[in-house]
């Protein structure tokens, strides 16, 4: 699979990010790094949550990175086609690091990765696991509670869903 153009874009109140879309096999051993930091840093923990992050299934997955000064990452998320994580395409493990949090900077993560999707694999459905505290968050991007609540980790999530736009 081919890497994605890289697009800057301007993140309200932080610096300008560029945003680059990656099938594994391009992460730099550094930009893997940083993924698996951030997330570690966030959902283990400041989410204060053991769970196996690495589950096998970032092979499989494009990774939306948002760098800042000094490549940074800031952003980051990873997108599954149709058939992987759901019958329809997904996005997961979205997160942003705190200091950025309330900047605007998830609002264009999540606008960067239905970019991808779209890009990728075309115009589709895609569904999410959300955290069940940042249902408004996804619902501002089109995603709709499906009414499957669950516990994943210890956290309450909903499976929202976002229809192809008309």
């Amino acid at each position: 699979m081919q890497s994605l153009p890289t697009t800057p874009s301007k993140a309200h109140s932080i610096n300008d990010l560029q945003w680059r879309v990656l099938p594994f096999a391009s992460l730099s051993l550094d930009a893997l790094y940083a993924v698996l930091q951030l997330r570690t840093e966030v959902f283990v923990l400041e989410q204060n949550c053991v769970f196996q992050d690495i589950d096998g299934a970032d092979p499989s997955a494009l990774h939306v990175l948002g760098t800042g000064e000094g490549a940074a990452l800031m952003a980051y998320a990873r997108l599954f086609p149709a058939g992987v994580k759901f019958a329809e395409a997904s996005i997961g493990r979205v997160v942003t690091r705190s200091h950025v949090r309330g900047s605007g900077i998830g609002h264009v993560l999540i606008q960067q990765a239905l970019v991808a999707v779209a890009v990728a694999w075309g115009a589709q459905p895609i569904r999410i696991g959300a955290q069940a505290h940042l249902k408004n968050f996804y619902q501002q991007h089109g995603f709709v509670d499906v009414g499957v609540p669950y516990v994943e980790d210890g956290i309450d999530h909903l499976e929202m869903l976002r229809t192809v736009p008309p």
